[in-house]
């Protein structure tokens, strides 16, 4: 099952599921999800997210394969929803997309074994990790690059795990053409490690949500760009961009 929160036409938040054939069913009635908001699948008190976890990716930044995971936050201001449109940071030359994995932890946990990892996962859901390079390179905890708001376009659902391939496929496309096409089984750190590593140093609570890096193909996004996000099982994250400048 893929879960969706939406407002249907009454104002009123609904949690339905979103079905293979696209449509939004709740109570007994269908939506189109054109036709009604379609919100974040989650409210995280926190979304940790996790860089350089393919290699091709650490090859076009320069940069070398972490011999740990490299860990960042995203706070709750971040998150966007589907078909929202994000304005970028003004006044910066170069702020790029992201395609992420998005893992969605089910209860509160901490210091769990790699083996016991799939007990704390709701489910699975898509990222856009939305990232200002201008300030990310000049700043050492990335809070201008990384924190701003929306900076984090989530959703549209939530996917079951068995719903999602081992082998999902990874794709972002810009105003229709691709530009980052990969697979989560390219990790360098896998989702069992991620979540181990991470909860050795925090506590993750419900709703929480891990996002495990992007693969190679990054680029800048321009004013009136329109990005779709898909990975398979999982479904299609669509908004659009505009620079305030």
């Amino acid at each position: 099952m893929r879960h969706v929160r939406f407002r249907d036409p009454a104002g009123t938040v609904r949690e339905g599921e979103w079905t293979d054939d696209d449509t939004v069913v709740f109570g007994g009635e269908e939506y189109d999800p054109a036709e009604v908001d379609v919100l974040a699948p989650v409210n995280p008190s926190k979304i940790v997210a996790v860089g350089l976890n393919y290699e091709a990716h650490a090859e076009e930044q320069g940069m070398d394969v972490p011999e740990r995971p490299l860990l960042f936050l995203k706070p709750p201001n971040t998150v966007a929803t589907h078909n929202s449109t994000v304005t970028l940071p003004a006044g910066k030359e170069r702020v790029e997309h992201e395609v992420e994995f998005g893992v969605v932890i089910g209860e509160q946990c901490r210091n769990v074994d790699a083996a016991d990892a799939e007990d704390v996962v709701a489910g699975y859901t898509i990222a856009n990790d939305i990232s200002n390079r201008d300030d990310q390179r000049q700043e050492q905890n990335w809070v201008r690059g990384k924190a701003f708001d929306n900076a984090c376009p989530l959703g549209p659902v939530v996917a079951d795990p068995e719903h999602v391939p081992d082998d999902a496929s990874v794709e972002l496309r810009v105003n229709g053409e691709t530009r980052q096409n990969s697979s989560i089984d390219d990790f360098i750190f896998t989702v069992p490690e991620l979540i181990e590593e991470i909860t050795a140093y925090m506590t993750l609570e419900a709703g929480d949500v891990i996002i495990t890096g992007t693969p190679a193909g990054v680029a800048p996004l321009e004013d009136g760009d329109h990005v779709e996000v898909e990975i398979e099982g999982i479904g299609t994250l669509e908004h659009d961009v505009i620079d305030p400048e």
